[in-house]
C-alpha cells in the first residue's frame, strides 16, 4: 500500500514559474497524496494561479522566508511523509512514485533526497550548465550526502517534528545545509536516490549566473568557516569547485608575477596547475558531455574555468570577511 506524501511549496511572488510547478505535480502517476502551497506575501498574482489548483493553500501574515513557509506547510501536513520542493521546480510524472518505494525501504530515521534533471526546462545554456553541474554534485556521494537539497527533501513527518524543523533565524539560503548537518548530529542518516528528480526552472543569463554563484558562494563560506567544515566535499561546494577556484587563482598570481620576471619555471608551474584542475574536474566534464554534447562541454569547461571559478572565488572572499566582520560586531556586543 502506498504512503500518503504531502507535498509542500514555499512560494513567494512565483507567478513566473508556479503554474508549470503546481501542473507538473497534479500530472503526477502517482494518486496518494496532497499539495499545500504556503504563500509568503507575495505581491504579484501568484496567489490567482495557485488559485487555479486544488491545493491546500496557507497565507502566512508577514514575510517571513522560504524556512517559515516550509515549516508552517509541515505542521498542516496530514501526509506520513513530507516531500518539500520549490516553485520553480517541476516533478517528473514518476517522481513522487520513486521516493515512496525509497523511503519505505529504507526505513524511519532518514532524510531521503532526490536533484535536478541534468538538462534544465528553459534549455538555456547558463541553465544547462548549472542543472549540470549540480546534478553531478549532488548525486556523486549518494549513500553519505553531506546535505539533502529542499528542491527535492522526502521525510518522515514525525521525523521532521523531532528535528525541530527549519532553523527560522538561519541565513536567508542554504537552510537545507544547516537542516541537513543538525540532523546528522542527531543520529538521522541521509541518502540521495539520482532517480528522484525534478526540473528547475533557471532562466539563467550571464548575469544571473554570476550573481547565483557570488551570493551562494559569499554565504556558504561565512557558514561553512562558523561550521568548520571548510574543506568539505559538500554537494556543490564541492572538493572539485574548490580545486578550481584555486587553480585559477593561483594561475593568476604565476601569470603576474612572470610578466616582470619571465622566469619560465612560472609559466611551467601555471600550465602545470591548469592541466592539474582540468584532472581533478575530469568527471564534471564528462558530465557536460554526457548531457549536451561535445560543443556544449568545451564551452562549459571554458565558462567553469574562469569566469564561474573567478566568481565563485569573489565570493568566497566576501563570505571570509562577512564572517570575520560578524565575528566583531558580536564581539563588541558582548
Amino acid at each position: 500500500m502506498s504512503s500518503f506524501i504531502s507535498v509542500v511549496v514555499p512560494n513567494y511572488n512565483g507567478s513566473s514559474t508556479i503554474r508549470e510547478c503546481l501542473r507538473a505535480i497534479f500530472s503526477s502517476e502517482y494518486d496518494n497524496y496532497e499539495v499545500i502551497v504556503v504563500d509568503d506575501c507575495s505581491t504579484d498574482d501568484s496567489l490567482d494561479i495557485i488559485l487555479e489548483f486544488p491545493c491546500k493553500i496557507i497565507q502566512l501574515k508577514n514575510h517571513s522566508g522560504a524556512s517559515s513557509a516550509r515549516n508552517r506547510g509541515a505542521d498542516e501536513a496530514q501526509g506520513d511523509i513530507l516531500f518539500f520542493t520549490d516553485s520553480d521546480c517541476l516533478l517528473l510524472p514518476d517522481t513522487l512514485k520513486r521516493v515512496d518505494e525509497f523511503i519505505r525501504q529504507q526505513g524511519r530515521g532518514i532524510i531521503v533526497g532526490g536533484t535536478y534533471t541534468r538538462l534544465s526546462y528553459d534549455r538555456r545554456f547558463f541553465s544547462d550548465f548549472q542543472s549540470v553541474f549540480i546534478n553531478y554534485s549532488e548525486t556523486k556521494h549518494p549513500l553519505s550526502p553531506d546535505y539533502i537539497p529542499t528542491h527535492a527533501m522526502a521525510i518522515y513527518k514525525n521525523d521532521f517534528i523531532t528535528t525541530g524543523g527549519f532553523r527560522e533565524d538561519f541565513l536567508p539560503i542554504l537552510e537545507d545545509v544547516e537542516f541537513s548537518h543538525r540532523a546528522k548530529r542527531q543520529g538521522y542518516r541521509l541518502a540521495i536516490n539520482p532517480e528522484i528528480q525534478v526540473q528547475h526552472i533557471f532562466n539563467y543569463s550571464l548575469r544571473g549566473s554570476l550573481y547565483n554563484a557570488y551570493r551562494k558562494s559569499t554565504y556558504w563560506t561565512a557558514y561553512s568557516i562558523e561550521n568548520r567544515d571548510i574543506l568539505a566535499d559538500s554537494g556543490t561546494a564541492s572538493i572539485e569547485l574548490k580545486a578550481d577556484v584555486i587553480s585559477l587563482f593561483l594561475l593568476i598570481l604565476l601569470v603576474l608575477l612572470w610578466i616582470p620576471t619571465r622566469w619560465p619555471l612560472l609559466l611551467y608551474t601555471a600550465t602545470g596547475t591548469y592541466f592539474l584542475n582540468l584532472l581533478i574536474n575530469c568527471r564534471l566534464f564528462r558530465a557536460f558531455y554526457e548531457a549536451g554534447g561535445m560543443l556544449f562541454a568545451i564551452l562549459s569547461v571554458l565558462y567553469y574555468t574562469t569566469l564561474y571559478s573567478f566568481t565563485v572565488g569573489a565570493g568566497a572572499i566576501a563570505g571570509i570577511l562577512k564572517y570575520y566582520q560578524n565575528s566583531l560586531l558580536s564581539k563588541k556586543i558582548l
